[in-house]
C-alpha cells in the first residue's frame, strides 16, 4: 500500500470517527477495508456528509460508487438496532470466534426461544483458537431471541441473544 493510499484510509476513518459512523466496508479492485469500531454505536441518522465522503473517496484512483452507496446502508441498519436495545437485553459476543447453540453436536442447545434464564447460566459456547469460552446470561429474564447461527463466526460485540429482562 502506498503512502497516498495510507493517508486518505488514516481521512476516511478520521471522516467515520467525526461522523459516528460504527461499520464501514468498501472494495476497490484489489484492496477491500472493513471498518468497525469498538464500544456502543452511536448511530449519525442523516448527519453524514455524503458529498464530502463521495470526494473522499473519488480522491482515491479507480474509486467506485459502491463504497459511497454503503454508507448509507451502514447508518440505515443501525438505526432500527437501537429500538430492541431499548425494550431487549443484548447478550454480546466478548471474543471472536465460532458460535454453538451446544455443547457438543446432537445434543440439545443451552437455552431455546421462550426459556427462563438466571444470571450466570450458560447460553451457548464461543469457539476461539480451539478454546471452548463459556457465555453466560449477565441478566435475568425471558430468551426472545437467537441471534447468532450455530457453527457460524461471530464477532467481538456481536449480538448473541436478545433477553426480556425480568
Amino acid at each position: 500500500m502506498d503512502v497516498n493510499k495510507l493517508q486518505e484510509l488514516r481521512e476516511l476513518v478520521e471522516f467515520l470517527k467525526a461522523n459516528e459512523i460504527a461499520e464501514f466496508d468498501m472494495e476497490q479492485d484489489d484492496l477491500k477495508v472493513r471498518i468497525k469500531f469498538a464500544g456502543e454505536p452511536q448511530a449519525a441518522a442523516g448527519g453524514v456528509d455524503l458529498a464530502h465522503l463521495s470526494r473522499l473517496m473519488a480522491s482515491a484512483p479507480a474509486a467506485a460508487s459502491a463504497p459511497v452507496a454503503a454508507v448509507p446502508a451502514v447508518v440505515v441498519e443501525s438505526a432500527p438496532a437501537a429500538a430492541p436495545a431499548e425494550t431487549l437485553h443484548e447478550v454480546k459476543s466478548p471474543i471472536v470466534g465460532t458460535f454453538y447453540e451446544s455443547p457438543s453436536p446432537g445434543t440439545p442447545s443451552f437455552v431455546n426461544v421462550g426459556d427462563q434464564v438466571e444470571v450466570g447460566q450458560v447460553l451457548c459456547i464461543v469457539e476461539a483458537m480451539k478454546l471452548m469460552n463459556e457465555i453466560e446470561s449477565d441478566v435475568a429474564g425471558e430468551v426472545v431471541k437467537r441471534i447468532a447461527t450455530s457453527g457460524q463466526p461471530v464477532e467481538y460485540g456481536q449480538p448473541l441473544f436478545a433477553i426480556k429482562a425480568r
